[in-house]
């Protein structure tokens, strides 16, 4: 059997005296699709930034091909809520902002990033600005800015959280649709329960403060996924289920956090 892509062992976060992330470990394997769920203040986001390198753990450590994480890297694609475009820069400059970085921009990275723009339903959009764009666009083209560097492993921080509710949607099959032309590994932090069962194979639940996995629920519907699934019953189960593990502790979190 191969060895997981992405291994997590007694992870702990503190920040001073508060306890954010307790203990946690886990394994990924390679090409899966992972959501994270849980109430606001969980660390949902703290995880992922450790993972990614932007952040250090307390104690404990994170594994990419059993090569320990010590900070960022191209091994890791990071696709953040807010689409952080460059406005003076291009649809194809801002996807190519990784490979500038790394030093790895030549002919064939550039026809790469070019087929990537493709991939994400921007083709002709190339010398397009941010600013010509809609929020859907800027998303897309920050995805491909994600991908354009090859990661072994792509984090995504709710990117869809700022689209209205209809682009969402659209955005949710149209990711789904890019992951299967290549199973990259995806890590997904979203506080939509819907969402997270409809791209995933795993939803790992997170406890309210401090962070630690509740229970990990497999999602065991076909893929490929089309919107309609949503309506099926085995989904709304999924859903259901989901909810009722994280129902106090969101309830909490927002009534008692907010004393």
């Amino acid at each position: 059997m191969a060895a997981p892509k992405l291994t997590v062992s007694g992870l702990t976060k503190k920040f001073g005296e508060l306890l954010a992330l307790d203990n946690i470990s886990l394994a990924i394997e390679d090409g899966e699709f992972i959501s994270i769920v849980g109430p606001s203040g969980c660390g949902k986001t703290t995880f992922l930034r450790i993972v990614s390198g932007l952040d250090t753990a307390t104690s404990g450590e994170v594994r990419i091909d059993s090569e320990v994480v010590k900070g960022p890297g191209i091994d890791r694609g990071f696709v953040f809520q807010s689409d952080n475009l460059l406005p003076w820069r291009t649809v194809l400059a801002n996807a190519l902002v990784g490979p500038e970085v790394s030093g790895t921009v030549n002919a064939e990275s550039r026809g790469r990033t070019v087929d990537l723009l493709k991939l994400v339903g921007l083709g002709g959009f190339e010398n397009y600005f941010p600013r010509q764009l809609s929020g859907g666009m800027r998303q897309r083209v920050n995805l491909a800015r994600a991908l354009a560097i090859d990661p072994k492993v792509l984090l995504m921080d709710e990117p869809f959280a700022a689209l209205d509710a209809q682009t969402r949607e659209i955005m949710q099959t149209e990711l789904i649709r890019i992951w299967e032309q290549g199973r990259k590994t995806v890590l997904f932090v979203t506080h939509q329960i819907d969402e997270a069962v409809f791209l995933s194979d795993r939803v790992f639940v997170f406890a309210r403060r401090p962070g630690r996995i509740r229970e990990i629920v497999k999602v065991e519907l076909p893929r490929p996924r089309a919107l309609s699934l949503k309506r099926t019953p085995e989904f709304v189960g999924y859903v259901d289920r989901i909810w009722k593990m994280i129902e106090e502790d969101v309830r909490e979190s927002v009534l008692v956090d907010k004393e």
